[in-house]
């Protein structure tokens, strides 16, 4: 056993200190060497505190790399990206007998592009807080109405996360006699720190017609190889019936998703009946390539 500590202890030692460690070290010596002697006890203690994170990030680096059961743990914690993170900022809860809400307001935060972090930050609240307000307005209009059932459901989940590419998609499932759900992404190029847009991906409205036709394709061979697949389109639905999927609107919902691939997005009973929930097709980059601006983002 303290052959084992010692062996760790030896281990811990060796842990090399990164470059960007040292270079932050020298240079915060030197400038204290310029600092008055009363301010230099506050400061020492601030770069000690910030060596000492610095060294925690050098640890658990070595760690990841040499110790399967330290990554195994660490893979549990809930961290998205390197630097951009996205977190729950804020939640409305309440539990009101036949009445629930359970609204999770998400929040990005490491991108340099203060403006766009700023932008999509305050759409998250703003859209989340008017969401909370309807249920409140809609719950005391059933109770005096003699009460009833109503929830709401709305968080966020990770679609994709690598070093270009992060995904978020917001959900809404809105609960009374029976339930819908709608989804909203957004797209941010890491890189480069922009929002990316269905559009900006294409050279002309062309892949809207493009696009849509390879969805129809997808419907009518999901449906052939399962028939309890329904889809509003033609070769499946009779138009007499029900309104058909004809095509997509110029800002369809849509991610990236980690293959590089463009995923087009269905809220639920946007395409099909409730059960079939929300639908998603991944468009084969062939189809759309010539269409294409680039393939920065698509592969």
């Amino acid at each position: 056993m303290e052959k084992g500590l010692k062996g760790l202890k030896n281990e811990y030692l060796d842990i090399p200190i990164p470059e960007e460690l040292d270079f932050v070290v020298r240079k915060a010596i030197k400038e204290n060497r310029s600092l008055k002697p009363k301010e230099r006890s506050s400061f020492k203690k601030t770069i000690i505190a910030a060596a000492s994170a610095l060294i925690i990030m050098a640890t658990v680096t070595v760690g990841i790399n040499t110790s399967p059961a330290f990554a195994e743990t660490l893979s549990k914690v809930p961290i998205v990206g390197g630097i951009v993170k996205v977190l729950t900022f804020k939640e409305y809860t309440l539990n009101d007998e036949t009445f629930n809400a359970d609204i999770k307001i998400p929040e990005i935060s490491g991108l340099k592009d203060e403006e766009l972090q700023k932008a999509l930050n305050e759409k998250y609240l703003e859209e989340n807080e008017k969401l909370y307000q309807q249920f409140i307005n809609d719950m005391e209009e059933m109770k005096k109405s003699g009460g009833g059932h109503l929830g709401v459901d709305s968080g966020y989940v990770i679609k994709t996360d690598n070093d270009r590419i992060l995904s978020v998609g917001r959900y809404v499932v809105n609960t009374v006699a029976s339930s819908s759900t709608t989804f909203k992404y957004d797209t941010i190029d890491k890189k480069n720190e922009v929002l990316i847009t269905l559009p900006s991906l294409f050279k002309d409205d062309s892949y809207i017609n493009i696009i849509s036709e390879n969805i129809k394709e997808q419907m009518i061979k999901r449906h052939k190889e399962d028939e309890n697949m329904i889809y509003w389109v033609s070769g499946v639905e009779d138009e007499d019936l029900i309104e058909l999927f004809e095509k997509i609107s110029k800002d369809q919902n849509f991610y990236i998703n980690n293959d590089g691939k463009l995923v087009i997005c269905f809220d639920k009973y946007e395409v099909a009946p409730g059960y079939m929930g929300v639908q998603e097709f991944i468009i084969p980059t062939e189809v759309i390539s010539n269409v294409l601006v680039s393939n920065e983002y698509i592969k």
